[in-house]
C-alpha cells in the first residue's frame, strides 16, 4: 500500500512539473530534463509512469475530463451553469488543468486529437441539456447539439481572452455574463428567475476562533 501511496504521489509530482514547464515554454520547448528537475526525481520513476514527453502530455490532457465533474443540482440547466462555472473556478488554481487546456488549444508538435477534449465537453453538456429538456427547462425547439457546442467554443474563447487580459482573475465574471446573455434564448418562461449566473460563496475559515463563518 505505502509502495503504491508513493507511485502515485511520484506520478502526481511529475505532471505538476510537467504543467509548469509546459505553462512557462510551451510543449515544444519543454524538455523531460527540466521536468525531472521540478519534480526531483530520476528518469528511471519517469519512465516507470510515462515513456516520453508526449505520455506526458496526453495524461496532461486527460486532466480536462476528470474536471468535467456534474454538479448535484435537481435543475439540469442550473447544473450547466455551475459546471462551467466551477471549471472556471478551478482554471485559476490548478495548474494541471491550465497546462491541459493550453496543450489542447496551443498549435505545437504535440499532436492527440485536437477534437477530444471538445467531443467530451460538449457530451456533458448536451446530456445535461436533454435532462433539462425533459424537466421543462428550455424553451421548445432548441437544438441542443448546437447549443452544447456554442457554449463550450464560447467558454473556450472567453478563458483564452481572460488568460490574456487578467491571468484567468476574471473568469468567473466572463463566463456569468455569457450565461445572462445566453439563457433569455434557451430558458423557458419562468426559469430565469430560478437560475443563478454568478457562483456560490465559499464559507472563509472562522474568524477569531469564534467559531463563526464569514460568507464571501
Amino acid at each position: 500500500m505505502a509502495q503504491q501511496e508513493r507511485g502515485i504521489r511520484s506520478r502526481r509530482s511529475i505532471l505538476e512539473a510537467a504543467a509548469a514547464v509546459f505553462g512557462e515554454r510551451g510543449y515544444d520547448a519543454a524538455s523531460t530534463n527540466e521536468i525531472l528537475a521540478r519534480a526531483g526525481l530520476t528518469r528511471g520513476a519517469l519512465y516507470h509512469h510515462f515513456p516520453s514527453k508526449e505520455a506526458i502530455a496526453a495524461a496532461l490532457v486527460e486532466a480536462q475530463s476528470e474536471a468535467l465533474v456534474v454538479p448535484d443540482q435537481p435543475v439540469k440547466l442550473q447544473a450547466v451553469i455551475d459546471l462551467t462555472l466551477e471549471f472556471s473556478r478551478r482554471l485559476q488554481t490548478d495548474a494541471v488543468l491550465r497546462a491541459s487546456v493550453r496543450l489542447a488549444v496551443e498549435q505545437s508538435s504535440f499532436s492527440p486529437s485536437a477534437q477530444t477534449p471538445y467531443n467530451q465537453s460538449i457530451t456533458v453538456v448536451e446530456d445535461l441539456l436533454c435532462q433539462a429538456e425533459k424537466q421543462g427547462e428550455l424553451l421548445p425547439g432548441a437544438d441542443l447539439p448546437e447549443v452544447a457546442a456554442t457554449v463550450v467554443g464560447a467558454f473556450t474563447g472567453l478563458q483564452v481572452m481572460s488568460q490574456a487580459y487578467s491571468n484567468r482573475r476574471d473568469l468567473p465574471a466572463r463566463i456569468s455574463a455569457l450565461w445572462r446573455l445566453v439563457l433569455p434564448g434557451l430558458a423557458a418562461p419562468g426559469m430565469l428567475p430560478r437560475l443563478r449566473t454568478s457562483p456560490v460563496p465559499e464559507p472563509e475559515k472562522p474568524v477569531g476562533g469564534s467559531g463563526e463563518t464569514v460568507w464571501k
